[in-house]
């Protein structure tokens, strides 16, 4: 009888587990945190939401004060520079760098900035390397025959950090699709 009800316990133990597991990897490791803003705007861009929840992880972990070294603010990290030219872009006269501490204006502008930067590359890897690393960086490395072959994909990406950044952002992404899809 003992052994009956320690095994109960055992099964019973190892299914809440299970079901916590899935919990905390959908609430508090991978959440939705602003889908409101990710719905409207992904839509608006042409982008998968998911795939814009998995940038936004990766570049702030959902902190939407987050400040990098590189003067990037915000949910998806638009450095002030790129910040000004997106606003200049989409006809914004009253722009000023604490609006990209905002969460609506900052999906907005990463959403539009990946829209963008697919339009130029047309190949998600590109994208995220280039969100990474700069569009110019990664015209630089496809225009070199060390890094591409055909000048449309890159065969090496230089930047260590880079290179995980785009693995990670990937990761992220399958991880999303599979929580949610």
């Amino acid at each position: 009888m003992k052994k009956i009800i320690r095994l109960v316990i055992i099964v019973l133990a190892i299914y809440l587990l299970f079901l916590g597991s899935g919990y905390i990897l959908k609430n508090v490791i991978f959440p939705l945190k602003y889908m409101n803003y990710v719905e409207k705007y992904s839509k608006e861009y042409n982008l998968d939401p998911y795939f814009v929840m998995a940038v936004m992880k990766a570049e702030s972990n959902f902190d939407e004060d987050a400040k990098s070294n590189k003067d990037a603010r915000g949910l998806m990290q638009i450095t002030t520079s790129t910040g000004k030219w997106i606003a200049e872009k989409q006809g914004i006269i009253d722009f000023n760098t604490d609006l990209l501490l905002e969460p609506e204006v900052n999906i907005r502008f990463g959403c539009w900035y990946l829209n963008n930067l697919h339009k130029e590359f047309g190949d998600w890897d590109l994208v995220i390397a280039a969100y990474n690393a700069g569009r110019g960086r990664v015209q630089e490395w496809l225009n070199s025959t060390e890094h591409s072959d055909d000048g449309k994909n890159l065969t090496y990406i230089p930047f260590k950090e880079t290179d995980k950044y785009v693995k990670k952002v990937n990761v992220y992404y399958n991880i999303y699709r599979s929580l949610y899809s």
